[in-house]
């Protein structure tokens, strides 16, 4: 959104720079990345950025409110409300779109929030790619708070590794490797020293939790978890192999798993603040509004956008068994306003907190974008597009 940092850029863009790009960041990785990386990192202005930060500040206080977790109890399910809680999420990630204003200003709006961990060693290598293949970026920085990728993974191993040694942390999910954010897991892999390790290579011998590596068993003090439970669909066979996953006290989380039900949709409609749309429980709303083309009908326990209704009839809210799990949320419209080759594109930015745990709050740290030409911002909506997808925030330090 920088014009003159947009006009050198596109006019230095080569296909072939692109392509290398890509090449570069699939060059350490067991399977190439499985989304598309869009053709451009996005400029911010200082202007855009304080009004990011000052929007990011209102969503930290809100979860630094004493009433907090009172408020969200609700959100998590019985089945994977996990034991031994701590006060504070480790991670915390803040979606806004690019808007416009009445006044004409660009303004960010929050989409959705999430007190779970997202691509925080992808973003750090994409910057750097960008910066390496496109010498236009090469004075920008991705980082909010850290002077390079060296302070930058410093921070974000305090976060994940605490006070353990790399070798008793491990990255969970299920069927790791084969995820589409595996390229983030090897990323961090390689800077961090921790494993990745799928949920069925998990064993459970009396209270130790442990995983076998090389015919060794290796015990397992702490989870950095990538893992969305809603994900699993037979619980008994999943934890088959760890049957007190969910209730021991032997492992730490990071971030433990009832802070992504805590922070998500759920939390919207405790929101108040103006980079906030107006954000309602279905199952409290007595009487729907007459413009309800003005709305986005969302599933609260979903991922990457699946069940939203975009364009909400009065038919789509009379189907909906289970009220109590939806929002009504007013839509928020997207500004395209990053100029590509051949016309203007829209964006979402997400901010990116992490919070060791010997910190008193989180630290702003890094960020990411994506970019979009569709109805629907994920890159799983984009794919048959070019300068779209997966991108990252770059900005005068």
């Amino acid at each position: 959104m920088v014009k003159e940092i947009r006009e050198k850029y596109n006019a230095a863009f080569t296909q072939e720079a692109y392509q290398e790009l890509l090449a570069d960041l699939n060059r350490q990785l067991e399977e190439p990345i499985s989304f598309r990386v869009a053709e451009t990192p996005v400029f911010l202005t200082q202007d855009f950025k304080d009004k990011l930060i000052a929007a990011g500040d209102d969503l930290v206080n809100a979860v630094l409110s004493k009433d907090f977790k009172e408020l969200t109890e609700k959100s998590i399910p019985v089945e994977w409300n996990t034991s031994h809680e701590n006060e504070r999420p480790h991670f915390l990630t803040f979606d806004f779109a690019v808007c416009q204003n009445e006044s004409g200003e660009m303004v960010p709006q929050l989409i959705e929030l999430q007190g779970f961990p997202s691509l925080y060693g992808f973003q750090s290598e994409l910057a750097e790619k960008y910066k390496k293949h496109f010498q236009v970026t090469s004075h920008l920085t991705p980082y909010f708070q850290s002077q390079d990728q060296k302070e930058y993974f410093d921070l974000l191993r305090r976060t994940i590794v605490g006070h353990h040694q790399p070798h008793e942390v491990v990255l969970l999910d299920i069927n790791a490797r084969e995820q589409k954010t595996a390229v983030d897991f090897y990323i961090t892999a390689r800077h961090i020293g921790i494993e990745i390790v799928s949920l069925d290579e998990l064993r459970q011998k009396g209270d130790q939790i442990y995983f076998i590596k090389d015919g060794e068993e290796k015990p397992v003090k702490r989870i950095y978890n990538r893992l969305i439970f809603d994900e699993i669909e037979n619980k008994e066979e999943a934890l088959k192999h760890v049957p007190d996953l969910l209730r021991t006290d032997t492992i730490e989380w990071v971030t433990h798993p009832n802070w992504f039900y805590r922070i998500s949709k759920y939390t919207m409609p405790f929101l108040e603040s103006e980079f906030v749309p107006e954000t309602r429980f279905l199952s409290e709303i007595e009487t729907l509004p007459t413009d309800l083309t003005d709305y986005v009908l969302k599933p609260l326990f979903s991922f990457a956008g699946q069940g939203v209704i975009i364009d909400v009839t009065e038919e789509d809210i009379q189907a909906v068994k289970d009220p109590e799990n939806w929002v009504l949320q007013k839509k928020v419209d997207y500004e395209p306003i990053i100029q590509s080759p051949d016309g203007l594109v829209k964006c979402e930015v997400r901010l990116m907190y992490l919070w060791p745990e010997e910190d008193k709050t989180p630290t702003l740290a890094i960020n990411l974008a994506r970019l979009s030409r569709g109805k629907m911002i994920g890159v799983r909506y984009n794919c048959n597009f070019d300068w779209v997808g997966g991108s990252v925030c770059l900005f005068e330090s």
